[in-house]
């Protein structure tokens, strides 16, 4: 049709015959059995330390290689005895030794006990400065930058030890170039620190490394190996099952339009909530991320302004009976949706005897009109401010929709009451949505605005404040850290969803990595088709 715009979108590389290729021998039952023997030996040495340090030690080791999951009791347990240790003496006694304090305090952060930055006072000199003395010290200076990620907004004492931590580390690089493996780990932490990283894709990195240490433990390495590949074995066959449902709607033949992105959205789902049982939380995420996908490009590129205000009415109407009045490609989309919504909804009904209906209805509803919005002003040709922009631009990047229903997909039973909290989008919802946002628009922007769209937060900000694109992006940046501490905050520290926590922490991850170097959704880039290699296609090499 004319006067149609286009995303000129390449299409995927991962089709169905290839998904279905994919086989890993590591589902069989004798590697199970050996996992459950080696966690019985890891188990037994767990018991066996004693030392506070080597306690320490063991967590982060255990927590990098990612079977941390499997010891959660006991790892509760050493950190609830460390902590009131310390707070009991007031932390006199978190020592004046700068790796064992920064590793003690990043753990403890990390568990979402409430260290005081004050710990590291003793590090710094009369002026307020650290110490310079303490940079010769490598190890250590690693350690306080990975602490400092943990920081809260306001803590000038966690902002300087970011500071002087990656300064001396940039400045280190050139001196221990000889050292490969300490280049390498200086230079990955420097990329994006541990804290905001995600798992499974460090645990693949950190696997390596840890592998090349002469005093490894061989037990704990055997078993991260083991798990990864028996984990990746399960997130082959969840993909060709999702391979299998994208064939069989024929969205890819009938909407040749919008972007198809099956595995990327998998990943996506994966990087979100890697953990193992929550295999049907995987499935409702890719679905949904799908659909979000299509529903962005209708109201971005394909639909004219008046098809989508009959595409917004249908669905805050949820109206099947106005499919008449829809273009066949709004028609192909809105069923999809609905029957994809109505699924999960049965799900919880059958399963818990809740009926969610109404509330994913107005989660859908909510996406659509910020969606509609933003076309109005595309349209209009209207700027909005920067803070009118995010308002609108958290929802329209589907932060709330993937949080909601990765919520439904994984609590059981569901809180009727947190439920009512969270549909206020307190920070939980808001902050991860937000890093998403942001980090989409840090990535996306300068190709959203050839192909003809909304003027996102970079442009927002300049047209604000008469800033350059350059400037506009470090504003941008510092916003994101912001929101990061905030996360750090109201999320990890204070939100009593424990069991909610990690999950809501995990967007803000994968949204980094998908942008970190460019649209890795949209546009696909090397990095992400490494990183999908790494966690679905390549098992690690077991002798």
């Amino acid at each position: 049709m004319e006067g149609r715009r286009s995303g000129n979108y390449s299409s995927s590389i991962w089709d169905d015959d290839y998904v279905q290729s994919l086989s890993s021998p590591y589902s069989a039952k004798r590697y199970l059995e050996q996992a459950e023997e080696l966690k019985d030996q890891v188990t037994i040495i767990m018991k066996a330390t004693e030392d506070q340090m080597d306690q320490l030690e063991l967590i982060d080791i255990l927590q990098r290689l990612d079977i941390a999951y499997y010891f959660q009791d006991e790892i509760g347990k050493m950190l609830e005895k460390i902590y009131l240790t310390e707070h009991c003496n007031d932390y006199s006694t978190m020592g004046k030794d700068l790796y064992p304090v920064s590793l003690k305090f990043r753990l403890l952060r990390q568990n979402g006990y409430q260290v005081p930055q004050e710990v590291f006072c003793c590090f710094m000199d009369e002026q307020g400065s650290f110490q310079k003395d303490i940079a010769e010290d490598v190890k250590g200076v690693m350690s306080l930058y990975e602490a400092s990620f943990l920081s809260l907004e306001g803590e000038t004492i966690m902002d300087l030890a970011r500071e002087f931590s990656a300064s001396h580390l940039k400045k280190k690089l050139t001196e221990i170039e000889d050292d490969k493996s300490l280049t390498e780990q200086v230079r990955h932490a420097l990329e994006l620190p541990l804290h905001w990283r995600v798992q499974k894709l460090e645990a693949r990195w950190f696997i390596n490394v840890y592998d090349k240490k002469f005093n490894a433990n061989i037990i704990l390495l055997e078993l991260a190996k083991l798990d990864f590949n028996i984990s990746q074995a399960k997130y082959q066959n969840e993909i060709k099952q999702m391979s299998r449902w994208y064939k069989e709607t024929g969205l890819v033949e009938k909407l040749s339009f919008a972007r198809h992105r099956l595995v990327e959205c998998f990943l996506w789902a994966l990087g979100f909530i890697p953990e193992l049982q929550f295999g049907y939380a995987r499935k409702i995420l890719t679905k949904i991320a799908v659909l979000i996908t299509i529903m962005d490009d209708i109201y971005d590129v394909y639909g004219t302004l008046d098809e989508l205000k009959l595409f917004n009415d249908t669905i805050k109407r949820w109206d099947i009976n106005s499919l008449d009045d829809l273009p066949e490609y709004m028609r192909i989309c809105f069923l999809a949706l609905f029957n994809c919504t109505n699924e999960l909804a049965y799900d919880i009904l059958r399963d818990q005897g809740l009926n969610l209906i109404s509330n994913l209805r107005k989660l859908w509803a909510e996406l659509s009109g910020a969606y509609y919005l933003e076309a109005k002003w595309y349209y209009s040709g209207y700027f909005p401010t920067l803070n009118e922009y995010l308002n609108v631009a958290y929802i329209s990047i589907s932060g709330p929709v993937l949080l909601f229903h990765a919520y439904f997909s994984i609590i059981n039973p569901i809180n009727k009451e947190d439920l009512q909290n969270l549909e206020h989008h307190p920070g939980i919802i808001r902050f991860p949505s937000m890093v998403l946002r942001l980090t989409d628009d840090l990535g996306t922007t300068s190709d959203e605005i050839k192909k003809g769209d909304v003027p996102k937060s970079i442009q927002c900000y300049m047209n604000d404040t008469g800033s350059s694109e350059e400037g506009a992006r470090e504003y941008i940046k510092r916003l994101i850290d912001v929101t990061l501490k905030r996360m750090n905050k109201e999320i990890l520290m204070e939100s009593p969803l424990r069991n909610f926590v990690g999950t809501a922490m995990n967007l803000a991850r994968i949204s980094q990595c998908m942008y970190q170097h460019g649209d890795g959704f949209g546009i696909p880039h090397h990095e992400t088709k490494k990183n999908l290699v790494c966690l679905i296609v390549e098992p690690i090499h077991m002798p």
